[in-house]
């Protein structure tokens, strides 16, 4: 019998990590159990909203006790793929790209850098986080696959996007974060998250322009 696969809204996803937060958090009180209205008050959504999201995956809880904290955290990193280590590969030695190198709640989720790349010779060699050397991007393809990296962080000018990409998507990298202020291309079966920072402050000031306007 052919099944449909449910299709998990990338919203719920994000919901999911912020619910695993909250848990790390709860278990380092100390807390066993919680409800869905814990969960609920402490992230900011509704009760109905954290049980729709768990509901996509199965049953979780019991009936007017709640949801065991530990076990809980244990089913959504293993739903979010974080109960295993992820390698990344940072592109741009700039300012954020040391930013984000040296950011250290990357290694506790699971994501652990083990390459920084550039073509400015003068930060080639440069020392960055963990005792990483910032080497050339004509280097990522054997780097990439010396240190079974499969994540790539892009921090580098817009105009270098669309290269980048193309290198880490033939070095064999599968998903790919993009703070390039540029719209890139990536075949089927390769991952894209495009963050832009400046579009994000404008969706800020959109509403507080809109409170002005009232």
């Amino acid at each position: 019998m052919k099944t449909t696969k449910i299709k998990v809204p990338e919203a719920t996803v994000s919901r999911l990590s912020v619910y695993s937060r909250y848990l790390e958090q709860a278990l380092e009180k100390g807390i066993v159990t919680v409800s869905s209205a814990d969960i609920a008050k402490n992230v900011g959504v509704t009760p109905a909203q954290v049980r729709k999201d768990l509901a996509y995956f199965g049953e979780f809880g019991t009936r007017g006790v709640g949801y065991k904290v530990e076990e809980l955290l244990k089913y959504i990193k293993k739903i979010l793929g974080i109960n295993t280590t992820w390698n990344v590969a940072i592109i741009g030695a700039g300012n954020l790209g040391t930013a984000l190198c040296r950011y250290k709640g990357f290694q506790k989720r699971g994501f652990h850098i083990k390459g920084v790349f550039d073509k400015d010779a003068n930060k080639i060699g440069q020392i960055m986080c963990n005792n990483i050397k910032v080497k050339h991007i004509e280097n990522i393809p054997q780097e990439i696959k010396k240190n079974d990296i499969t994540l790539a962080i892009i921090a580098v000018p817009a105009s270098a996007a669309q290269e980048v990409v193309d290198i880490l998507v033939k070095s064999g990298i599968k998903g790919i974060i993009n703070f390039a202020p540029q719209t890139v291309n990536v075949p089927k079966g390769v991952f894209l998250r495009q963050v832009d920072l400046a579009a994000q402050l404008e969706v800020l000031t959109f509403n507080l322009n809109e409170e002005v306007l009232k």
